[in-house]
C-alpha cells in the first residue's frame, strides 16, 4: 500500500502560515521498496490555525494541489521502481 507522509513544512513564524510541504510518497513490497520525495509551495489563507494541523488534512492539501493524475503518476512511479528492484532490467559486474 503506497504511503504519503510529510517530511516538514516551513510556516510563518507570526501566522503560522504553512507556505511549504516537504513529502514522500513510497511503498514496500517484501523485500524491495520504493519512494519518491517532493515539495510543493502553498499560497492562499490559512483556515486551520497551524497547532490543530493533522498530517492527513496537509496531505490532503498536497494530493489537492497536486491533482488527481500526478498523484497516480507518482504512486505508479512508486510501484515501477519496486517492479525495477525485483526484476532488473539492467545487471551489473563480471564474469570472473
Amino acid at each position: 500500500m503506497t504511503t504519503w507522509t510529510i517530511v516538514n513544512m516551513e510556516r510563518d513564524a507570526s501566522t503560522g502560515f504553512v507556505s511549504t510541504v516537504h513529502w514522500t510518497c513510497s511503498d514496500v513490497d517484501g523485500d524491495y521498496s520504493g519512494s519518491t520525495y517532493g515539495s510543493l509551495g502553498l499560497s492562499g489563507e490559512l483556515t486551520i490555525p497551524y497547532a490543530d494541523l493533522t498530517e492527513e488534512v496537509v496531505i490532503g492539501w498536497v494530493k489537492a494541489s497536486l491533482g488527481e493524475e500526478t498523484v497516480a503518476a507518482t504512486e505508479a512511479a512508486v510501484a515501477a521502481q519496486i517492479a525495477d528492484a525485483k526484476e532488473p532490467k539492467v545487471a551489473v559486474g563480471t564474469p570472473w
